[in-house]
């Protein structure tokens, strides 16, 4: 997903000299004209600087949108225990930035708890629940995506099964996580796991997700980190190719972009990715999807890049 994004300018107030003339991306800056953190005040100006302050998601995923408003559409989804730093609170909204890929956005303030203790696991399979207690008969508090950090304080076992134990008491099935050093050997095999997820604009779960979006989580559990939308994934990911004379042999992990969308390649001619075409996430050949995107949806292929993994 790259979304088309109005640069936040600085046209209502003043900019001096010393500070930038760079129109911020409203995505990953925390800096509006009425107000801006306050590292940002010899770069940008703005009525009002503040320090913000940290805390974490407490839901399974929090929507984040441009405005506080629910008729705004989806701008990327934050998963349960993320950590955000938040600028402003009001009307039940809140405005902060994700601490893993610095996006910037409104979400429901009651999505946000107290920061706690350091995540110590991380949820390993599509979805699993949170229950209030180690029983799986006790009513869910909420569902878990891929990714989900917790902080696991203690074991428990009843009628055989297994489960880790958070701070609050709650529970989640302790072999559905992995501790939070533990990284995934294939991260396209991790994408390839959301197959037959529904494909959602904006969103960033097993219940439904984007094409960027599904390039960032299953890199992520590989531990390499990936940026939001697709625009800035072609920018920064891996080594670009050389396609001024059409497309080179690719492999495993190559990313294809064009403009507005990615995918990931299974192997030299199948392309995996999250699309509005079968609404869901799904492989096709890849010749068949160029056809079809250059006719209908977003043009030409602008970008091949091979993932390198760098230690």
């Amino acid at each position: 997903m790259s979304k088309p994004v109005p640069p936040a300018t600085a046209s209502s107030a003043t900019a001096t000299p010393a500070r930038a003339r760079v129109p911020a991306d409203r995505r990953v800056t925390p800096w509006r004209p009425d107000l801006a953190a306050a590292h940002l005040r010899e770069r940008y100006e703005a009525q009002r600087y503040v320090e913000g302050r940290p805390a974490r998601v407490v839901v399974g995923s929090a929507p984040m949108r441009r405005d506080p408003d629910l008729s705004c559409s989806l701008d990327t989804e934050l998963l349960f225990g993320e950590t955000v730093t938040v600028y402003e609170e009001r009307a039940g909204w809140a405005w902060v930035q994700n601490g893993y890929d610095d996006y910037v956005g409104w979400v429901p303030a009651d999505a946000l708890g107290p920061v706690g203790s350091h995540p110590t696991h991380r949820l390993s399979v599509l979805r699993s629940f949170l229950y209030p207690e180690a029983e799986l008969r006790a009513p869910a508090l909420s569902c878990l995506s891929l990714g989900a950090r917790v902080c696991v304080v203690d074991e428990a076992e009843k009628r055989g099964t297994r489960y880790a134990v958070l701070a609050d008491g709650s529970a989640v099935i302790a072999r559905h996580l992995v501790p939070d050093t533990h990284f995934a050997d294939d991260w396209v095999s991790v994408a390839e796991g959301f197959v037959g997820v529904p494909y959602l604009w904006g969103a960033r779960t097993s219940i439904g997700l984007d094409c960027s979006a599904l390039v960032q989580i299953a890199l992520a559990e590989s531990g390499m980190f990936c940026p939001r939308d697709s625009d800035m994934q072609e920018r920064s990911l891996g080594d670009a190719l050389d396609i001024s004379n059409g497309l080179p042999g690719l492999t495993r992990g190559d990313l294809v972009f064009w403009k507005g969308h990615v995918g990931i390649m299974v192997d030299s001619d199948i392309l995996l990715h999250a699309n509005g075409h079968t609404m869901t996430t799904s492989k096709e050949p890849l010749a068949g999807a160029m056809r079809r995107i250059a006719a209908n949806e977003y043009g030409a292929v602008t970008a091949v890049r091979r993932m390198v993994r760098r230690r």
